[in-house]
């Protein structure tokens, strides 16, 4: 997988161990001081739910161990498969906030949707296949799975 991968990947799992580790780990400062800059942007969308609020971040925590997992293995299969659940996920909660907005002032709404944005923009990058690429004509022949998992194309 390309370099642009990898990039989204990392990214989607740093946001994933930033939030769901304050979530899960510390659910009352979470509900009163996310995202810590700017305004509180859950505290403004109903009471504080302990059980809520840990699971969420339990969620985000399995989502950063598994992209781990995938620059680990670095398969396209993994990539692809880690994509499509962070895009579903992405533009579950960015579907939410689009149609909840004005509990928080302009700013802190305008903040809110571009950082969903651009972790829904991280997901799709990893549903985009990777560049093909060439091998050597004569060399031994991978395996049907490894030719799946490598994309690899004889030119």
């Amino acid at each position: 997988m390309s370099r642009i991968h990898s990039a989204a990947l990392a990214a989607s799992a740093a946001i994933a161990f930033f939030v769901g580790g304050w979530a899960f780990f510390a659910p009352r400062s979470f509900y009163d001081s996310f995202p810590g800059v700017l305004g509180t942007w859950i505290s403004t969308d109903g009471a504080f739910n302990e059980h809520l609020i840990r699971d969420v971040g339990a969620m985000y925590l399995g989502l950063g161990v598994a992209s781990v997992a995938g620059l680990v293995w670095r398969s396209p299969v993994v990539f692809r498969t880690l994509g499509l659940a962070w895009t579903v996920f992405g533009a579950l909660h960015l579907g939410y906030h689009v149609t909840h907005l004005g509990h928080q002032d302009a700013a802190d709404d305008v903040a809110a949707i571009t950082s969903l944005t651009i972790a829904l923009a991280l997901g799709v990058v990893l549903l985009i296949p990777g560049r093909a690429r060439s091998r050597v004509v004569g060399a031994a022949s991978p395996s049907r799975t490894d030719a799946a998992d490598t994309m690899e194309v004889t030119r």
